[in-house]
């Protein structure tokens, strides 16, 4: 078993200005299937409208903002919970005064390619 404090976990730049991650679980704690991320993102900040070609599954933990679709933007706050699906184009937008927070499960099949395992 393996048990931390996310906040123990060592930023990385996330690859956009304001946006941070903490790899919380991976293969180095013998994680098999998935890895976790925590990602920060500043008030005012902003991902670019991206796809991937895995699935987003993204819990929020604090903050609020959106997240936008082809289908338009919805508002997210702590509590919500988010399905992105293969190839969906979204953006995440922190339109509140504090950091927005949210936690990501990636596949190790998606990240054999990042060389994050």
């Amino acid at each position: 078993m393996y048990v931390t404090d996310y906040q123990s976990v060592p930023t990385e730049p996330g690859g956009i200005d304001g946006l941070t991650v903490r790899w919380a679980i991976n293969a180095s704690q013998g994680a098999t299937k998935f890895a976790m991320r925590v990602l920060e993102l500043q008030p005012g900040k902003l991902s670019p409208m991206h796809q991937h070609d895995h699935e987003h599954e993204v819990f929020v933990i604090a903050g609020e903002g959106e997240v936008e679709t082809v289908g338009g933007k919805t508002s997210i706050k702590s509590g919500s919970v988010i399905f992105i699906s293969i190839n969906e184009s979204h953006q995440f937008r922190n339109t509140g005064n504090d950091m927005l927070r949210f936690i990501d499960v990636i596949a190790f099949s998606t990240l054999r390619a990042k060389s994050r395992v």
